[in-house]
């Protein structure tokens, strides 16, 4: 059998918008200047606790640990329900349908907290189709390092396992990892795709169970 771990943020879903509504309220709470949508976008992926520095960092603070305490719980009271500007990339629903009703086992490995992705997950309908999770509050470190993975890796009952991602941090996850990488052109990447390391990319979901097919088939 073949498993395909995603990311979610800037892969399956769209969540810049949400993400920016709600690090700019961190900000108005401290009294700080707002960030524009392009700057907090590229804060993405590493988990609240970065976006925070990097948030603070932008606008010149030095952060204090019961600044960012502070933020971080403002920041996960707004986050845990707001989903109104979030929207999932084309083509992704039906893809993940086909790939689970055709035998692929599905793994969703996350920077994102437990409890918005699954508000997200069931929002759009598509939480009953991974067979298992990892997030950014789990009990191993953040993407990139390989260990959220490699749980995913353990509690799947496959062999072969493809990571689908769109970002640097996915990039070298899979790369710690030693996973094939596909790597979706229309998440948070910044740098060229050609620097990165993957073994295919895409621009539309539609376009993703060839590069399955080729990369982790299922056994005849």
């Amino acid at each position: 059998m073949s498993g395909i771990i995603f990311d979610l943020d800037g892969t399956l879903i769209d969540s810049a918008p949400d993400i920016h509504l709600g690090a700019n309220a961190m900000m108005r709470s401290e009294g700080l200047p707002e960030l524009s949508f392009d700057e907090v976008k590229g804060f993405i992926g590493k988990g609240v606790g970065a976006l925070i520095s990097q948030c603070l960092a932008a606008q010149g603070v030095d952060e204090t640990p019961e600044q960012v305490a502070r933020m971080s719980r403002l920041f996960h009271e707004i986050y845990e329900t707001e989903i109104r500007l979030t929207t999932l990339y084309p083509n992704v629903e039906s893809t993940l349908t086909g790939l689970k009703a055709d035998g692929f086992h599905l793994g969703l490995c996350t920077n994102k907290p437990e409890g918005p992705t699954h508000a997200v997950l069931r929002h759009f309908g598509i939480d009953h189709l991974f067979d298992a999770f990892t997030f950014g509050d789990g009990p191993y470190p953040r993407k990139p390092d390989p260990a959220p993975v490699r749980h995913i890796v353990d509690q799947l009952p496959a062999r072969d396992f493809l990571y689908v991602g769109d970002s640097e941090t996915d990039a070298a996850t899979a790369q710690n990892a030693k996973l094939p990488m596909a790597i979706f052109t229309q998440g948070y990447r910044k740098t060229p795709i050609e620097q990165l390391y993957h073994d295919a990319h895409f621009d539309d979901f539609a376009e993703l169970r060839p590069i399955v097919d080729r990369l982790v088939p299922l056994p005849e």
